[in-house]
């Protein structure tokens, strides 16, 4: 896996307009970038392991524009790719928006300790309440952990020590390690090619990413 392109295209210019660019050798560590290391430490695999395409999608829990994506184009590609065993999807965190999306982050792994992490995390952004609001506190991501059915006891004690904050620091350091600047970003690969989608794109790009690998 050598390869490295950036999708970028401004809704409001339109795909037509869209570009692939191959990323140089000083802007992006290509050391990094295989699918061992893209794949591990994030959240639990969605869809089949044997899929033959990865998105990663490196996200806020604040995010606006991760939101939306949360709210659009998400169920296009799980309901085409994701459940017909052609892509697989992931999850990593890019907490940009500060402790409160941090603490965020390390709740999603709290709730995977059982065995619902996307649950958890699908919770968290069909509640979203904006960026820097105050809506993310201990009380409601107690709440959103009764909605989906956790054990209290388990998931308070997992929170109240932080088990997972070094972890969900360690991929915001990853992130930026291999050149994520924003939220949401995307990376889609296979064996062979790596694409970069930054930003909640149209629907559009993600189609023609997912076909030109």
């Amino acid at each position: 896996m050598n390869r490295f392109y950036l999708l970028t295209i401004p809704i409001i210019i339109g795909i037509s307009t869209g570009v692939f660019l191959s990323f140089s050798n000083e802007s992006e560590n290509n050391s990094l970038l295989t699918a061992k290391n893209l794949n591990e430490n994030g959240s639990p695999v969605m869809g089949s392991p044997f899929a033959p395409i990865t998105i990663i999608e490196w996200g806020d829990y604040q995010c606006t524009f991760c939101y939306r994506f949360h709210q659009t184009s998400l169920d296009y590609i799980l309901n085409e790719y994701v459940e017909t065993g052609k892509v697989k999807l992931v999850f990593k965190d890019f907490p940009l928006n500060g402790p409160d999306s941090v603490l965020a982050a390390e709740a999603t792994y709290c709730a995977d300790d059982q065995g619902n992490y996307w649950g958890y995390h699908n919770e968290l952004y069909n509640n979203w309440g904006g960026e820097k609001t105050g809506w993310i506190t201990r009380e409601s991501l107690e709440k959103f952990a009764k909605s989906v059915d956790l054990e209290l006891e388990k998931f308070n004690l997992c929170l109240d020590e932080h088990k997972y904050r070094q972890k969900v620091l360690d991929l915001e350091k990853f992130g930026k390690d291999i050149g994520i600047n924003a939220t949401p970003s995307f990376l889609i690969f296979n064996d062979n090619k790596i694409i970069k989608i930054t930003g909640n794109q149209p629907i559009e790009v993600f189609k023609k990413a997912i076909s030109d690998l």
